[in-house]
């Protein structure tokens, strides 16, 4: 407590940077713009090196980011309906915050899937791998404007660190007022987490010859990560569980993750049976003539 109170950081930006003419944006809002931008980066870095073309790359990227958003906004409007039922309009309102992060991803996935299958984008095991690269830097970044807005409520701490928001317009003070307890930087843990994901995502991509296991990987690391998070957030708790929602959907994540690389150890993807195929026959060719110039005996 006296430690904690010590110790504390204390925030007080306004979460609006602008709010002219009609016109607002927040700290949330410009740092989601610039995590898509710095994960597009990444993913469009890595996606050139693997052989896919220009064209291809921004059209799936863009299909991932306007179904993030679509997806991101729905199912935070789904999990705080009380908020929106009397007024519709600010369903739409996206950047003044508001977003769900899981929502982001399913949205994203289904989005750049969806297009990826109808273009018959090649090797999707690998386009997924890379996607998830650049998806989990674009998080990242994104949750310095969760850290700056303090929208997003967490349990006190007695620990030699924690954040307490001093600006009148702060979600957080808003709800705790002025003489706030510490509370745990479950948001910049969660940022941190996404760094290590990414440097492992990063690892496995160089070291395992087999697509498909980095975006298993994620899913499953980004649901451990969020399961236990959660644990130190105020979020409500789904009825009968105890459990909060991205905990539900954690687990969920988990389970998948662990059996898609279960599968796909044991089953590799199309493409890569296909070329293993093709080196046989190679191999094969080779080794033809050379028989018939040396035949036994």
């Amino acid at each position: 407590m006296i430690s904690g109170l010590l110790l504390s950081i204390k925030i007080g930006i306004d979460p609006t940077i602008i709010d002219e003419f009609g016109v607002e944006i927040t700290w949330h809002g410009l740092f989601t713009a610039l995590g898509v931008v710095a994960g597009v980066a990444v993913a469009t870095w890595f996606a050139r090196r693997a052989g896919y073309k220009e064209d291809t790359i921004y059209n799936v990227a863009l299909a991932l980011v306007i179904g993030g958003i679509i997806g991101a906004r729905a199912l935070y409007v789904i999990e705080n309906w009380s908020q929106f039922k009397d007024n519709l309009g600010d369903i739409i309102r996206v950047n003044t915050g508001g977003i769900s992060i899981y929502g982001a991803l399913i949205g994203g996935t289904l989005g750049a899937w969806a297009y990826a299958m109808i273009a018959r984008v090649p090797n999707l095991p690998k386009g997924a791998d890379i996607a998830a690269i650049g998806g989990i830097l674009g998080m990242a970044v994104g949750r310095i404007g969760d850290i700056i807005n303090g929208e997003h409520f967490a349990k006190t701490t007695d620990l030699p660190w924690g954040l307490v928001y001093t600006h009148k317009n702060s979600p957080s003070f808003l709800r705790f007022g002025a003489n706030a307890e510490p509370q745990h930087p479950a948001v910049a843990y969660e940022l941190l987490g996404d760094l290590v994901i990414f440097a492992i995502l990063i690892f496995l991509y160089v070291r395992v010859r087999r697509s498909g296991i980095v975006f298993f990987a994620w899913v499953f690391l980004y649901g451990l990560l969020r399961t236990f998070v959660s644990f130190l957030r105020l979020d409500d708790t789904v009825l009968g569980t105890g459990l909060r929602t991205a905990q539900l959907i954690g687990i969920a994540a988990m389970v998948f993750g662990l059996a898609g690389m279960a599968y796909l150890l044991r089953f590799p993807p199309r493409e890569e049976r296909v070329s293993r195929a093709a080196r046989r026959r190679a191999l094969r060719e080779e080794a033809a003539p050379a028989a018939e110039e040396h035949p036994a005996g």
